[in-house]
């Protein structure tokens, strides 16, 4: 049984795209395990600052808000709605017209609809990752006028979803300038079929590609993918064995890719790669959750554990929402700090970010059914509620 994600707006009920499953579910217990933390700082570091103390003002209120992001050159806050339409905010008001309304194109139920958002570098085009009538995954690319306007759009790639869980949805450009897709494992419960290890298909990855047209081809795949070339594998691939990588960041400091992936039944977990990195990580899923061996799976040769993960216990705690590593003005002292929070206990954490991994975390704020977090182009961040509101975090 799946973890049932419902917002609090009880006109349209949704559920957000992350597809844990039941704390309540029997036979899947692990005793009782340690608290909640990432690692402690290394031998001979000096301990990182303590966050300062934040708080959230709220600055905008959207439906189902999933996904934030901001265009080159524009101060204007961009926010997906899950029931499909893209939201601008300027200066703290909502613009009456959406940028695009997909409202009648997107599928809602389950754990589908409008999920991620991302502008191209240059700001030129727009990209979104939704679910269509029928529940599969479209990644389309907009062409956006001078004025602001979403123009003609194309589509860039799509993959057929087995089930209606577990579809990912996050969007990101990298420092490289490639478009980053998230993917989920196809869902239902435990990756009956096996996606999260194969090599052959999108499904329980993370993407990279160029997303402009490339000779006929609809979008580029870039050379130095790490499987370009191998048989059997799609060269599309950057990152494998993912359950549901529904929020990724990169730092926008060191690059380095912060992974939030959603758990089964016992684990939620963070993983990190490493700004340099060339790609091609295994992340371990269906073999391990987190840590730990799932369903007698054993550890795949190489395969990357998380940096942080705590456990499914009676806080409420069900579906793990990655942020980025603080880098903004507003609050100094969360400076290089990864934040974190989970959807349904609704807390937001903050770990130093060290040499080799993290600190301890520490809880800083709370958010009712926390969906995503955003940036903008000076580094502020602001924070999604699943039932409205838009958050700026800021220093008290």
């Amino acid at each position: 049984m799946e973890r049932s994600l419902k917002p609090l707006l009880g006109v349209v009920v949704l559920v957000l795209a992350l597809g844990a499953c039941s704390r309540q579910d029997p036979g899947t217990g692990t005793g009782d395990p340690p608290p909640a933390t990432g690692g402690a700082p290394a031998t001979g570091e000096n301990p990182a600052p303590r966050p300062g103390r934040v708080e959230l003002r709220q600055i905008a209120e959207v439906q189902n808000p999933t996904s934030l992001t901001v265009r080159k050159d524009d101060p204007a806050l961009y926010v997906t709605e899950q029931t499909g339409r893209v939201r601008v905010i300027r200066d703290g008001k909502v613009a009456d017209e959406p940028l695009v309304d997909l409202s009648g194109d997107v599928s809602t139920g389950s754990e589908q609809g409008l999920l991620g958002i991302a502008f191209s570098p240059d700001g030129r085009y727009l990209y979104l990752n939704f679910t269509d009538q029928g529940g599969h995954t479209h990644i389309r690319e907009y062409a956006m006028s001078e004025d602001g306007r979403a123009g003609t759009w194309r589509e860039v790639l799509t993959q057929r979803q087995p089930f209606e869980n577990h579809n990912g949805g996050q969007l990101a450009f990298g420092p490289d300038g490639h478009l980053y897709i998230g993917l989920g494992d196809g869902g239902s419960g435990g990756d009956p079929q096996g996606n999260g290890q194969k090599l052959g298909t999108w499904l329980g990855k993370i993407l990279r590609i160029s997303p402009r047209p490339d000779g006929s081809k609809p979008y580029g795949v870039p050379r130095d993918n790490p499987f370009v070339g191998r048989a059997g594998a799609r060269p599309e691939i950057w990152a494998y064995g993912l359950r549901n990588p529904w929020r990724f960041t990169f730092d926008s400091q060191t690059g380095d890719l912060w992974i939030g992936d959603v758990g089964q039944n016992a684990w939620e977990e963070v993983n990190r790669q490493p700004g340099r990195s060339q790609g091609g990580q295994n992340y371990g899923w269906n073999l391990r959750e987190g840590r730990h061996p799932f369903n007698g799976g054993e550890k795949p040769e190489g395969a990357v554990d998380p940096v942080i993960e705590y456990p499914l216990r009676e806080d409420g705690a069900c579906s793990v929402i990655a942020g980025p590593v603080y880098r903004g003005p507003s609050v100094p002292g969360l400076d290089g700090h990864f934040l974190y929070g989970d959807f349904c206990a609704g807390w937001i954490k903050a770990a130093p970010v060290t040499a080799d991994g993290v600190g301890p975390s520490r809880e800083i704020g709370k958010v009712e059914e926390l969906s995503s977090f955003g940036t903008d182009a000076e580094g502020n961040v602001y924070v999604l509620s699943l039932g409205g509101p838009v958050y700026r975090l800021e220093a008290r």
